[in-house]
């Protein structure tokens, strides 16, 4: 305690830490435990679910604390990351056994969602991305975007209009565990709360003069045109700067394995917002039911590395827009398809390789261990495998990777000879340096192992060549090891032995050999711990300057592992290579939809689109709910995405034009936390959709204007499609139950009504699911709810008055009708409909209107 009666010398140096790191949980490391003091334990104490203890510190209270083991220490932190909390890991320093006094300690790492490389916290087959967004202005922003885990570190373009639409675009596709935003603009993307783990930055890391000295001293380089970058002062340039500043900030290394900022082009990729993503399940179920086998990319991944799992599901989330890309992909795909032994050989040999790519970021942050380095050696060791499978291959993509691939033969060699084939988990206690690889380390465990029979024979051979009978080689804590030798065999003793001790009746001695046998016996365990600590410290330096190779290796097998997958893919659910065209036209012949067929295969319905850039641009289909119409427009879309991604589609033969966007409108949900009903949310993802397609755009649109009243509705779908027909002459899937909108073909360029086939059987109906040409004559509402399993007394009285509807025909001549409920008492009409059943508008002089309404309103007042 202080002389003063102030906390002790370890809480000051826990408080003068915590000062600095007033917005993370301190975890404090105190010999085989990491504690925590005062607000911060009663924290974790209540989010970890562990004991809340205290401890006296020097101050007038004790310290509330609480601690976890430093072994376990990962699944604790993730659980704090999980609920939205930064920790601060502070270590020790120097080596308890060697401080006279207070252990130095400091905080070696900040770990934030975003800044993540524990394997234990991470997806292995998803990027953990981290992005920085640098807004000005609703017209002007700049993003940049990295993955701490692989040393991914990419720019976007500059956003030049709609910037915060833009924005949520492309977190959309990023699904960032965390943002940091400069501080000025907090207010301004405060929404982004709601949906993300967000973070304010000081706006000076985002100035240009700074952002690009950070960008320049780290890669070491006088410019960022190597990288294609021309725009040094960019806003997406500022935010890198700013996101490299938080990440060395954070993390507390060099980063080494960050070794390039690549350039994302916006007009290389499709555009998908939020709401398509999630109406097409690309990657996450539209309704969470504890699996994901709803969404596409369940389907698709047959990937056998993670690396090739996190290109899948990134080629997934961009679909390119170039079409030599697109068909480069395909030419792959189908090479593969059609060498089908060739293709199998490959997964084998991938599915044995571990996941490189992290392993580099463990290289960088010095964390990689022993079984590390041999799921690294192991994964080299199958790279001439691989080699000479796509040595085999001819199309362009595979003719390149095999000129730039790696063969990595001096690392399996250092690995191979340098670490044990069965490591420990720690190196702690030592045991991974390989036998044979240092004479040294050889030496101090024979030491260890051999130390009697060492001994044994060192005295025998000195009683030989001595003759004293009874000599012996004894040890203690105060002189060691020592020979002694009673007083009777005194007169014996050779020149070269070193009088240690006399006794009463024996002499102790030592000998240089023993000195040297003693020096490697003692503290054997202890010099090779540490020897081979300092060994393995140099093996992770050699790894070290290789990064960039090993990444390098990361990236081919990662591609290769996509394109094997996307061939066995199309092999087990035979599907077609599309054509690409850029003339505008979408013809698909016997289309699935590749979810929903997989898991029906049996009973789903193909069926045939054709859109062109004239008379089919706009399909208007009608038809009962549940007959498939959502489906079929999903699979339209689905199947261009496919081939924009380079992948084989579920059809007999297809053509698919280039696709600037994606859009859809399906579905319908409250937002009741933005306090915006079904509807608002309805129109907001329409004008969206207006304001934004192009002719180059496919749309799907599902029962537009249903979320108002029959009229509003009807006259809103009426002139969305005329917008699309006249203004962005996009193509579009037109679902509706308005059947008045099927007149307008003819009427409205490039307008096709189609509708979904079905069977009647009186008042029954059997769905085929088959979209042929025409329109529905009506609905099948009422049979739907049958279907559904409404009461029967329901769904006889909606006959009932479905009749009485379709007789005053409503639509037109906007008539009023009897919508008494047959369950109400007394069961009769009154007086007053009665009247109006009986009353013919068309034969009426205005004189005689007026007094049958004057009428009308004094019975009315009398029911009342």
């Amino acid at each position: 305690m202080d002389n003063k009666g102030g906390p002790t010398r370890l809480m000051r140096q826990y408080l003068e830490l915590k000062e600095q790191y007033k917005d993370c949980i301190l975890m404090f490391r105190l010999g085989d435990f990491y504690e925590m003091f005062f607000d911060d334990a009663i924290t974790a104490s209540r989010e970890l679910e562990i004991v809340l203890t205290g401890r006296d510190c020097g101050l007038p209270e004790r310290a509330p604390m609480c601690g976890v083991p430093h072994h376990s220490v990962d699944g604790y932190i993730n659980k704090l990351i999980d609920r939205g909390y930064k920790v601060a890991l502070c270590e020790q320093l120097t080596d308890p056994k060697q401080s006279s006094g207070l252990v130095e300690r400091g905080v070696v790492r900040v770990i934030t969602p975003g800044t993540v490389i524990e394997e234990t916290m991470l997806n292995d087959k998803a990027n953990n991305y981290i992005a920085a967004i640098n807004f000005e202005s609703d017209k002007k922003a700049g993003i940049a975007y990295a993955d701490v885990s692989t040393g991914e570190f990419y720019v976007v373009d500059d956003i030049s209009s709609d910037a915060i639409g833009s924005i949520y675009n492309y977190l959309a596709m990023l699904m960032p565990r965390e943002i940091i935003v400069n501080e000025s603009a907090v207010e301004a993307l405060s929404s982004l709360r709601a949906s993300y783990y967000t973070a304010a930055y000081p706006d000076t890391a985002f100035k240009q003069k700074r952002a690009l000295q950070v960008l320049l001293k780290h890669f070491k380089v006088s410019s960022l045109f190597g990288f294609g970058i021309e725009k040094h002062d960019s806003l997406s340039v500022c935010a890198a700067g700013a996101l490299l500043s938080y990440l060395e900030e954070t993390q507390k290394n060099s980063l080494s394995h960050i070794v390039s900022l690549k350039r994302h082009i916006q007009n290389e990729f499709m555009i998908l917002d939020a709401s398509t993503r999630m109406n097409l399940e690309l990657t996450r179920p539209l309704r969470y039911d504890g699996n994901k086998r709803s969404t596409l990319l369940s389907l698709f991944d047959r990937t056998k590395t993670a690396m090739g799992g996190r290109l899948i599901r990134s080629w997934l989330e961009q679909p390119l827009i170039n079409r030599r890309r697109i068909e480069r992909r395909l030419d792959c795909v189908e090479e593969l398809f059609d060498k089908r032994i060739v293709c199998d050989d490959l997964s084998n040999v991938l599915s044995g390789i571990y996941d490189i790519g992290r392993l580099c970021s463990k290289i960088a942050y010095g964390s990689i261990m022993p079984k590390d380095c041999i799921a690294l050696k192991l994964s080299v060791a199958k790279l001439p495998q691989i080699f000479g499978i796509i040595d085999t291959l001819q199309s362009e993509s595979y003719v390149g990777l095999s000129t730039d691939f790696d063969m990595l033969d001096d690392i399996f060699e250092l690995l191979h000879l340098s670490i044990d084939d069965n490591p420990p988990v720690s190196i702690k206690d030592g045991g991974f340096i390989k036998a044979g690889y240092n004479e040294e380390i050889d030496k101090y465990r024979s030491a260890s192992v051999n130390a009697k029979d060492w001994i044994n024979q060192l005295e025998a051979a000195e009683r030989e060549s001595t003759g004293i009978k009874n000599l012996k080689i004894k040890y203690n804590r105060v002189f060691g090891y020592y020979i002694e030798v009673t007083k009777s065999y005194q007169q014996l003793v050779p020149y070269n032995y070193i009088r240690k001790q006399t006794l009463a009746n024996a002499e102790r001695y030592t000998t240089q050999e023993l000195k040297e046998l003693e020096a490697t016996i003692l503290g054997a365990d202890e010099k090779c711990i540490e020897l081979e600590h300092r060994l393995f410290a140099e093996i992770r330096e050699i790894l070290y300057a290789c990064i960039p190779r090993l990444q390098n290796v990361a990236g081919i097998i990662a591609e290769l592992d996509a394109y094997q997958c996307f061939a066995q893919l199309a092999i087990a659910e035979d599907y077609c290579r599309p054509r690409i065209n850029e003339e505008g036209i979408i013809d698909i012949s016997d289309g699935r939809h590749p979810v929903v067929e997989h898991t029906d295969k049996k009973s789903f319905v193909p069926n045939s689109t054709y859109m062109d850039m004239n008379g089919n641009r706009l399909l208007i289909i009608t038809g009962p709910n549940m007959a498939g119409k959502s489906t079929y427009m999903r699979q339209v879309a689905l199947i261009c995405l496919m081939a924009h991604i380079g992948s084989f589609i579920p059809a007999s033969s297809a053509n698919i034009s280039i696709i600037d966007r994606i859009f859809t409108r399906v579905g319908a949900s409250d937002n009741l936390s933005s306090g915006q009903s079904t509807f608002m949310i309805e129109m907001t993802e329409v004008a969206n959709i207006l304001n934004n397609a192009t002719n180059r755009s496919l749309l799907i649109l599902d029962e537009i204007g249903r979320g108002t009243s029959t009229f509003d509705g009807l006259s809103i779908a009426w002139a969305v499609l005329e917008h699309i027909s006249l203004k962005s002459c996009a193509k579009a899937l037109f679902a509706t139950h308005y059947h008045e909108l099927t007149g307008l073909e003819g009427s409205l360029d490039g307008v096709k009504n189609y509708r979904v086939a079905i069977k009647e059987f009186g008042d029954n109906i059997i769905f085929l699911h088959r979209i042929v040409p025409g329109k529905a004559e009506k609905s099948f509402g009422v049979q739907v709810a049958k279907l559904a399993g409404l009461p029967k007394c329901v769904i006889e009285r909606s006959q009932r008055i479905l009749h009485e509807l379709e007789e005053s025909d409503i639509s037109q001549k906007h008539r009023n009708v009897s919508m008494t409920s047959e369950f109400s008492q007394p069961n009769k009409e009154s007086e007053i409909v009665e009247k109006l059943r009986g009353i013919n508008v068309n034969e009426l002089t205005p004189l005689e209107a007026m007094l049958t309404l004057s009428e009308l309103i004094t019975m009315a007042r009398s029911e009342v």
